[in-house]
């Protein structure tokens, strides 16, 4: 399918992003030519819907994208209002989710609007979809048409509640099945093996080595999201909360805990290892700090490169994770590891806390590893414990085919 026109970003970032409260949408000849029916209204509720999530950078990134995705589809595609898609419409644009356009898939993550001349400006590079790896067609994963279900059905229940439209067409489809597959067994942690995170911590120890001015906070990056389990937005600075050096807390007995505020604003202790309290005392001594913060610090946990503050960009952690993982993939492939080097290009940041999780998931109870990563129940955290599966293969390894 080639569709001449190329969508461009419907929403900013959550920083940027106008309250539709104060600020209610009047036009959107800036993302359309030809208006179909109800656009200015379409626009209108997608925007305070999404806003509703401004306390929750990560769910409001994942909503953005499928609520974008499915406007870009409904106006350009079907050429319809969100109050005029029915069950049949929901199924035709799963499909289309499968195979869009060409012209629609990048080749890479880029901004969705960049400054120029002291203005935010269209990144002309930017595409809605993007190939998970660059020499691989574009698919979707059965992760991505869960979200996209979940996602829209609860747009479509808020556009209920708002008086919008008059039922839910993600709730009509009776058949999901033909759309989700179900799996026996469940899915592997995507992580590191114990050799690719030694490449990778090493490659962020030299970088800090080379370049302490710049890196020391790169290797601190590596340490804190392994060792604490860390998510991504964990580590910048949002509306919801802004990590400071000072919520590393001792308490009486000596002990010393990294406070934080994760998934569903819940708020969380984590112990901190005796290794990850001497790589934060090596990350404030290249600061010119004391070794170790005093109550009450305000000091960003992780500071920006130019000006004042604490990082506020996840995309800027997932570069500098991302040049650690590729510095160690290039000296893997070197020293003739080529098949953990091409695994290792798949990883995410995300897979630091899976590996730091697994890793300690071994010789810890699984209680204390569960209370640490704010996992809502013990069932989760018992999806890193890898006996069972291992004992299973082991029984499987030495299964002949041709008899003796």
């Amino acid at each position: 399918m080639l569709v001449k026109k190329i969508p461009v970003p419907f929403f900013d970032t959550l920083s940027e992003m106008p309250n539709p409260y104060r600020h209610p949408v009047k036009s959107v000849k800036h993302l359309l030519e030809d208006e179909p029916a109800n656009a200015i209204d379409d626009y209108q509720h997608a925007s305070e819907f999404l806003y509703s999530y401004r306390g929750s950078p990560d769910t409001f990134s994942t909503y953005r994208r499928e609520i974008e995705h499915f406007m870009h589809w409904s106006w350009l595609i079907a050429g319809k209002s969100l109050k005029d898609n029915r069950r049949e419409d929901i199924e035709a644009y799963v499909e289309f989710s499968h195979k869009p356009p060409k012209n629609w898939i990048g080749q890479k993550n880029v901004a969705r609007f960049i400054e120029k001349q002291g203005a935010r400006v269209l990144n002309l590079e930017w595409r809605p979809y993007v190939l998970s790896k660059p020499d691989q067609p574009y698919s979707l994963s059965q992760s991505a048409v869960q979200a996209i279900f979940g996602v829209l059905s609860s747009f479509y229940n808020y556009l209920i509640q708002e008086e919008y439209v008059g039922m839910n067409p993600v709730a009509q489809i009776r058949q999901k099945s033909k759309f989700l597959r179900k799996t026996q067994t469940q899915k592997p942690i995507r992580r590191l093996s114990e050799l690719q995170w030694s490449y990778v911590l090493e490659a962020a120890e030299t970088l800090a080595e080379t370049d302490p001015m710049r890196h020391e906070r790169t290797l601190f990056i590596m340490q804190a999201l392994f060792a604490m389990y860390l998510r991504i937005s964990e580590l910048v600075e949002t509306v919801r909360w802004s990590p400071t050096m000072g919520d590393f807390e001792r308490d009486l007995d000596g002990n010393w805990w990294f406070r934080t505020v994760g998934k569903g604003n819940k708020e969380r202790q984590i112990s901190v290892s005796d290794a990850m309290l001497s790589a934060l005392k090596r990350f404030r001594e290249s600061r010119n700090l004391s070794p170790l913060p005093v109550p009450g610090e305000s000091m960003p946990l992780i500071h920006k490169t130019r000006g004042q503050g604490g990082i506020t960009s996840t995309r800027q952690i997932r570069g500098i994770v991302q040049l650690c993982f590729d510095a160690g993939q290039h000296k893997m492939q070197e020293e003739g590891f080529t098949e953990e080097a091409a695994q290792l290009s798949a990883a995410t940041v995300h897979w630091l806390r899976h590996t730091g999780i697994s890793e300690d998931v071994k010789h810890r109870p699984r209680e204390h590893v569960r209370d640490d990563a704010g996992h809502g129940s013990s069932a989760t955290t018992d999806r890193y414990i890898d006996v069972e599966l291992t004992a299973r293969h082991a029984s499987a390894k030495k299964k002949a085919i041709k008899p003796e």
